[in-house]
């Protein structure tokens, strides 16, 4: 059977969305992300608020001696804000940027757990009209009867942000 340009391109672009997802939840929502991009998940911990940052930047952390900018995820999605429970979390991950990489913390409302997603089981993202930027949606992972939102995290945040941040 012969294989056309837009047959090597879907299997290209499944086999570089295969693999282990640290899943989490936003507002009920399931979402991941790729685990080779987490560095640390840690409960709440104390966030020195930043003057004059946008409101999804909660301000930063020390780990280790580490100032580490937190975002809450919840906010930068435009979804209403919650109060911390005991199972909301910090997730430490590294954003690629034109430089080098930065870490960013981002407040999830949970922690789920890691999933090996196999290439076949990830759909393209739904087009929604121009209107909506879906560009920071890798895919949607089937995970049995659920659906899984997986995010280019690289891309949730866009590189005048990741530059404010790194000012900070």
């Amino acid at each position: 059977m012969k294989t056309t340009a837009a047959d090597d391109l879907r299997d290209e672009k499944t086999n570089t969305r295969e693999g282990k997802y640290l899943t989490f939840t936003l507002d009920g929502e399931e979402y991941g992300i790729g685990i080779l991009k987490v560095k640390e998940i840690i409960g709440i911990i104390t966030i020195t608020p930043i003057p004059q940052t946008p409101s999804h930047v909660k301000g930063v952390i020390n780990l280790r001696g580490k100032v580490i900018p937190v975002i809450d995820l919840r906010l930068k999605f435009g979804m209403p804000p919650m109060e911390y429970t005991e199972r909301t979390c910090i997730i430490v991950i590294e954003v690629s940027k034109d430089a080098g990489h930065i870490l960013i913390g981002i407040l999830v409302d949970s922690v789920s757990e890691v999933l090996n997603i196999k290439g076949a089981d990830i759909e393209e993202t739904p087009n929604f009209g121009t209107r909506l930027n879906t560009d920071f949606i890798l895919g949607m992972a089937k995970a049995g009867a659920a659906i899984k939102i997986l995010l280019d995290i690289d891309r949730v945040m866009n590189a005048d942000e990741v530059a404010a941040l790194e000012q900070i």
